[in-house]
């Protein structure tokens, strides 16, 4: 029989496979391939914590193909070399994997792409990961968009969800190959247990995946809209690092919710899988964002150079404003964030305490499961102020004012930071206001009003100067 190579990446998965049933589809024997690789995505190799999901989610994997009478046979890379390899010694016809949207694996890819259609073996690339690939929506003169609302207005317009296809009840043996790795000699799953409170919270893999969708749209999805900026209730989907490692395809989300009866709750939740969309559109057309300002205005902004223990104090969830502490905690112990407070943490690090946005997107890409470039970048640049479509600067979170909000009784403050359990509700979100605060918490490592005021003034120096160069620009030239 002839064999295909399925090349597997950020599609962890067997139901709704695009790469798989196109092997499938051409009547070929699917040779499973996993090709670890880190140093070819440049400068934002995967994290620890992404890695340590990587490493179940390749065992739940490998599990669901063995059960089929396949195998995962899994290299490390480099990814070109390996994959000829393997294709000479199965004589495979033709490569087939779905498509990552990262500025070095686009690169990478279609370097491989064109290699081995020069060796003569077909090589297709499938949409496996998104509603909408990224270049498949743009304005009416053809421009890329910058700003999300009038994105998703045209997206939805043109919405065309692919049907779900069900993982293969049997697969055809493929060869056996050498060279193949175990998934431990992959080192993804660190020596000393860092991450075992995790996995009391997630199941990676596939059947997890389902089960997140199943638990999310019977018990979170019917009031989703009011409770999803909620941290002290289990209001959110949790699918993120589901969807990011591609353990299940978006439009099977879609469809799962597509007739549930609660409209606005849907709505709301499919707007933030446009959200997830609109950030891959951003990455693929402008690929500087992860590493420099998409507003060029923001360039010569006075950001502070950051004091080592204040840095230190702001990922280790000891800063002294209740509600970011117990966000950085939750993220440590946990690898994930509530999205709210995602963007508080990031406004005190980048408005507050003044730190260029780099320093925050790269701790959250050591540290969360669900670290994906795109929205890492569009999100970090969206409460900084300098991104597409972003937070006005002069919009500056107050952290007490939010979980007074969003964290009424203090109830995900007690959860995360024990310290101020015992205080009453109303003294959790700001401790230095009601009496002597606990002894064992810090207090707050800087001011919100002076700081926050401080950060203005640098806005407004930045826009002079901008004004100024502006107007000079605008003179004649003398004669």
């Amino acid at each position: 029989m002839t064999h295909a190579l399925v090349w597997f990446r950020n599609d962890l998965r067997l139901a709704d496979n695009p790469a798989l049933h196109a092997a499938l589809r051409a009547d070929l024997v699917p040779v499973p391939v996993y090709i670890h690789a880190p140093e070819e995505e440049g400068d934002w190799a995967p994290g620890a914590a992404s890695d340590t999901w990587r490493h179940r989610s390749l065992k739940a994997l490998a599990a669901d193909l063995e059960t089929r009478g396949s195998r995962l046979h899994l290299f490390r890379g480099p990814s070109l070399d390996t994959l000829r390899a393997i294709q000479a010694q199965t004589g495979a016809r033709a490569v087939f994997w779905n498509r990552r949207y990262e500025p070095a694996i686009e690169a990478r890819d279609t370097i491989v792409k064109r290699s081995l259609q020069h060796l003569g073996v077909q090589a297709q690339s499938h949409n496996g990961a998104l509603l909408f690939e990224p270049w498949q929506v743009e304005t009416k003169s053809g421009d890329p968009y910058r700003v999300f609302t009038p994105f998703w207005r045209t997206a939805l317009a043109h919405w065309r969800l692919p049907a779900c296809t069900q993982a293969p009840a049997r697969l055809p043996a493929p060869p056996a190959i050498p060279g193949v790795l175990t998934i431990d000699a992959l080192q993804l799953s660190p020596s000393l247990p860092w991450d075992a409170g995790f996995w009391s919270r997630w199941t990676p893999g596939e059947q997890g995946a389902h089960a997140a969708l199943a638990r999310f749209s019977a018990h979170a999805l019917d009031g989703y809209h009011h409770q999803r900026d909620r941290p002290d209730t289990p209001g959110t989907s949790r699918l993120s690092p589901h969807l990011h490692f591609g353990e299940i395809a978006p439009w099977r989300v879609v469809h799962h919710l597509e007739n549930n009866p609660a409209v606005a709750d849907r709505d709301a939740y499919l707007r933030e899988l446009g959200w997830r969309e609109f950030a891959h559109h951003l990455l693929h057309h402008f690929p500087h964002t992860p590493e420099t300002n998409f507003n060029p205005r923001f360039d010569d902004f006075p950001w502070m150079q950051p004091a080592p223990d204040q840095l230190a104090a702001w990922q280790q969830g000891r800063t002294g404003i209740p509600i970011v502490d117990a966000g950085m905690r939750e993220l440590w112990h946990t690898g994930w964030m509530h999205n709210r407070v995602r963007m508080i943490v990031a406004s005190l690090l980048t408005k507050n305490l003044r730190l260029h946005w780099r320093h925050g997107a790269r701790w959250f890409w050591d540290t969360l499961l669900d670290a994906s470039l795109a929205n890492n970048s569009l999100g970090w640049q969206w409460v900084a102020g300098t991104g597409a479509d972003a937070a006005p600067y002069y919009r500056v979170f107050n952290p007490v004012l939010q979980a007074q909000k969003f964290d009424p009784q203090g109830d995900y403050i007690a959860r995360w930071v024990p310290e101020l359990a015992a205080l009453p509700p109303a003294h959790r979100h700001a401790p230095w206001t009601g009496g002597t605060p606990p002894r064992d918490y810090p207090p707050p490592i800087v001011d919100l009003a002076s700081s926050r005021q401080a950060a203005l003034d640098a806005l407004e120096r930045t826009r002079a100067r901008h004004t100024a160069s502006s107007d000079a620009s605008d003179r004649p030239s003398p004669a």
